[in-house]
């Protein structure tokens, strides 16, 4: 009787604060009909939203990728003085709000620093321009695949690699053919986190993009900016449109959890 009661009062939370929120959303974006849901997609500053989420998470996610792969190595692999601060750092997007991270890029690249007076003199502007909008989603993500890979790697242990040098394999040759045939399912899963998150993100871009209409919104900013003028289809139907994205990076997720659950079963145990 307890574990029903449990079972039903956890189901009964999702519901709540998962499923509720989300039909709610597409019944409001569908409220006017599916033509004016549609048509709020049509138009410029929503394509343009769209557009700039996806290419700053096309950016983003390879290079945090490449990032996260290169810093689980250098721990798991190595053993050196910074190790525990290394993962200090990588940790570090976890515990800074990412309104803070934005204002330090926008400390550190603004029109009112050196670095930053440098780079608009140049023509290369940072902050309320797309390069700054990569740099803050960058950082909020950057924790996402060097976290699934790290357990991985060290429950994998270093005798693979260490056998493919002594038989003469290059460290590069090591790498692809031993190193990350073995970490593939990990590094997609993490992955996939980060592109969730790096689609989602709001607090760092809003800080650091200077919200430029048709230019520097993203679709988490385009929503807000759309619903505060209360154009409520329009703000919905991206909104659904956000969050039906989110659905399949959870489903693709599920389906690699249900597929290679042994291959995972490290990255539960961390």
């Amino acid at each position: 009787m307890a574990r029903h009661l449990l079972i039903g009062t956890v189901l009964a939370l999702i519901s709540v604060l998962l499923f509720a929120p989300l039909i709610a959303v597409l019944a409001e974006a569908l409220r006017q009909g599916w033509t004016a849901a549609v048509q709020s997609l049509a138009s410029p500053d929503a394509r343009s939203a769209i557009r700039l989420t996806l290419i700053v998470a096309a950016i983003a996610v390879p290079l945090n990728a490449v990032f996260g792969i290169a810093a689980a190595w250098a721990i798991t692999k190595f053993d050196f003085r910074a190790k525990a601060f290394l993962i200090t750092l990588i940790d570090l997007p976890f515990s800074v709000s990412p309104v803070v991270a934005g204002l330090c890029l926008v400390l550190l690249f603004g029109a009112n620093s050196t670095l930053g007076g440098w780079l608009i003199a140049h023509d290369m502007p940072i902050v309320f321009a797309f390069p700054g909008i990569v740099l803050a989603t960058m950082f909020v993500t950057f924790p996402f695949v060097a976290r699934e890979l790290i357990p991985v790697m060290i429950e994998q242990g270093r005798a693979e690699e260490e056998a493919a040098l002594t038989l003469g394999a290059s460290g590069w040759r090591t790498f692809f053919t031993v190193t990350l045939p073995n970490i593939r399912w990990a590094l997609l899963y993490g992955v996939l986190l980060c592109n969730a998150r790096a689609m989602g993100e709001f607090g760092a871009v809003a800080v650091v993009s200077g919200k430029i209409r048709g230019e520097t919104t993203t679709m988490p900013i385009m929503i807000e900016m759309l619903y505060n003028e209360y154009l409520s289809v329009a703000a919905f139907t991206l909104a659904g449109v956000l969050a039906m994205l989110a659905l399949l990076t959870l489903l693709l997720k599920s389906l690699l959890e249900w597929r290679h659950a042994d291959l995972l079963a490290a990255t539960r145990r961390h």
